[in-house]
């Protein structure tokens, strides 16, 4: 060690803190060894997912199955050995453990031998999938309960003569005292955890299905994961910071794909308001435009159809006149013409939409005032009154949100690969635009996504007098970026939501991207917008979501010459015909990137009781030349620096410039 190579007297306070944590050279070198050692194993898997779309059973199989992984991994283990049902059976259990058990204690006749067996195989599995990882890694991921029983099955071998008995009679006892059950249950828990390392999620866990609550008390749960708003997260973010007319985009979306369970069953929003005012007002309308996308497996009769439209009309019309209302407020968001309520001429029941007049298919607007078309009437001021409260006051709704926040950003650069959700704003030349976001502010790439990242975390923040201007503008701007047209989530010249509803001319639905989702094609782009994030290495990409990829019209989720990957397959049930599958997942492991394309997913009961599984398709993207290691990722930097700085504390002790301490505790075992 060379005496030039630190400067102990600049890093003194530093070494001093160090030096508590490591009191002796003993124990700074053994740090050392510990360090070097987890640099040389090999990279943790990780999962990317977009869109999930509140599809929260295809969701959770997919953390289950690990994409498929889990299956390849016992076809690979117990191919020669089990047959293809065998095979089969144990990833089911492996993925609904507390369920398959049940369907087995009824079907076996010696339940003893099964458990013996099948404990074996879950054991075998188990220290495949724990092979990467350090031991204490592994202990830590470990429930409490069989901590110990599991790691003495996991680094003893039954082939082990010497052992063997001993590993027979750790399984034997189990079985004894009655504990088999929750052994095996802990065990699948363990196999599905270190299956996965880290899953990042490309944004929108909100939207039209379901479960979004059952995703998010999920992702609650989850050891590793973090998220890229979307479009739809921030649309949620925006109702539960107290925007209305995010609120009422939220309602109405709802109310749209007949999916009311996340706003009702998971955060106990009261819709009885709004039913009866739907009723008295729009109760002789038969709301034909309004009329809800159900899915096939969720039939409704013609009372509660007419119901729900009904109540769709009402928030649709509340919406639109609260927009004009943020419009009118912030004429630097340049929507004017997309006050369209404003644009309707009554009498002859016609809109204008860019100087083009249309025919409505219906004119029937009970509580539109043609001389004040944007004002709401003393019923709808109550109305949304009650429905703000019923979200401010929804604790798991604002639990979810601190979860978007804390777990959340707009944009993040892990191991040389950019995740966003959507878009970056892009002139027609390819260059970055400048989009002001604040009178006054104004920024483009990643100062553009850092800033609204800040803005978006200020509106749930308390705030003093001075900043009370800035605070009621960031709550406001949930809705621009909702459907801004140089939102970085939304980035089309508009949303045509009032067109697609009354308007029977397709050219009106039409919604013109911005010159992102053209110029994303080419390499060029990528690698400006790469640079931009100071993503770095001959390795580099860019995953986003957002714009579903039609497989079934051969688009390619791989553009730009390999540099940049679309992984929005459509989760979502209303987009499986539009894309043709049912989602993708990303999986980069130390061997590379692999897409893997998943068909729909019935549903978790078929899974438990016919063993059905996900259908994948694993399309090999890029393979690495050697195998990446930890070293090769941002945690192997993250460690190198530790190294570096133990190397300097080790040089302070050996020269004296530090005096060696007491340990205030023993050495960990």
């Amino acid at each position: 060690m060379s005496s030039n190579q630190y400067d102990l007297e600049r890093d003194e306070k530093y070494l001093e803190l160090l030096s508590q944590s490591f009191p002796t050279i003993a124990d700074a070198s053994t740090e050392i060894i510990n360090l070097s050692a987890i640099l040389n194993l090999p990279k943790g898997t990780e999962h990317f997912l977009a869109d999930i779309h509140g599809e929260y059973e295809a969701f959770q199989h997919v953390l289950k199955n690990a994409s498929g992984n889990i299956r390849r991994k016992v076809h690979e283990l117990f191919g020669d050995t089990l047959r293809a049902n065998e095979e089969r059976e144990l990833c089911t259990l492996i993925y609904y453990p507390e369920q398959k058990l049940e369907l087995v204690k009824q079907a076996e006749s010696d339940i003893i031998d099964w458990y013996h067996i099948t404990i074996h195989h879950l054991v075998d599995v188990c220290r495949d999938v724990s092979s990467k990882y350090t031991r204490s890694k592994v202990r830590k991921s470990l429930p409490v309960d069989f901590s110990y029983i599991i790691q003495e099955l996991l680094h003893e071998h039954s082939e082990d003569k010497d052992k063997a008995d001993y590993v027979s009679a750790i399984i034997k006892t189990i079985i004894s005292t009655g504990r088999a059950d929750d052994f095996i249950i802990a065990l699948c828990g363990v196999i599905q955890r270190l299956s996965i390392d880290q899953l990042h999620i490309l944004g929108d866990v909100y939207d039209r299905g379901p479960g979004a609550h059952i995703v998010m008390d999920t992702l609650m749960n989850y050891h590793t994961w973090d998220i890229t708003w979307g479009n739809h997260d921030i649309l949620w973010m925006g109702a539960a910071a107290g925007n209305d007319a995010c609120m009422c985009n939220v309602i109405r979306i709802a109310l749209r794909y007949a999916n009311m369970e996340t706003l009702e069953d998971g955060y106990g929003i009261n819709f009885i308001q709004l039913a009866t005012f739907a009723m008295d007002v729009y109760g002789d309308d038969p709301c034909v435009e309004f009329m809800p996308k159900i899915a096939k497996e969720n039939p409704l009769d013609e009372k509660n159809k007419l119901l729900l439209a009904r109540m769709h009309k009402a928030i649709s019309v509340i919406q639109w006149k609260l927009e004009a209302e943020l419009i009118n407020r912030h004429p630097g968001w340049r929507m004017e013409s997309r006050k369209l309520l404003d644009a309707i001429d009554f009498e002859r029941g016609t809109v204008k939409v860019d100087e083009v007049e249309y025919k409505l298919t219906s004119c029937h607007f009970p509580t539109i005032d043609p001389k004040n078309p944007d004002l709401l009437t003393a019923e709808e001021k109550t109305l949304v009154e009650r429905l703000h409260h019923s979200f401010a006051s929804s604790e798991k709704l604002h639990r979810h949100m601190r979860l978007l926040l804390r777990h959340g950003c707009m944009y993040r650069v892990v191991n040389q690969n950019l995740l966003y959700h959507a878009s970056i704003p892009l002139n027609s030349d390819g260059s970055l635009r400048t989009v002001e976001i604040y009178p006054g502010m104004a920024f483009k790439g990643k100062e553009l996504l850092y800033n609204i990242g800040m803005m978006v975390r200020s509106a749930f923040q308390p705030n003093s007098d001075d900043e009370e201007r800035y605070h009621k503008y960031a709550i406001d701007y949930f809705l621009y970026l909702w459907c801004g047209p140089d939102s970085p989530l939304f980035d089309k010249a508009k949303m045509a939501t009032f067109e697609r509803y009354f308007l029977k001319e397709k050219e009106t639905h039409k919604e013109n991207k911005g010159f992102y989702f053209t110029l994303r094609e080419k390499e060029e782009t990528a690698e400006r917008i790469m640079d931009e994030f100071g993503v770095t290495g001959p390795n580099r990409h860019i995953i986003n979501g957002h714009v579903p990829v039609h497989v079934v019209s051969g688009e390619n989720p791989i553009k730009a010459n390999g540099k940049l990957m679309v992984i929005d397959g459509g989760f979502s049930q209303a987009y499986h015909k539009e894309t043709g599958i049912a989602g993708y997942t990303l999986v980069y492991h130390s061997r590379g990137f692999q897409l893997v394309q998943h068909e729909p997913f019935t549903s978790a009961e078929d899974a438990i009781n016919r063993g059905t599984d996900i259908k994948s398709t694993t399309q090999i993207v890029e393979m690495n030349q050697r195998r990446l290691r930890v070293a090769d990722t941002d945690k192997g930097r993250e460690l190198k620096q530790q190294i570096e700085a133990l190397d300097e504390l080790l040089y302070a002790y050996r020269t004296g410039f530090i005096a060696e301490k007491e340990r205030k505790n023993p050495p960990k075992i």
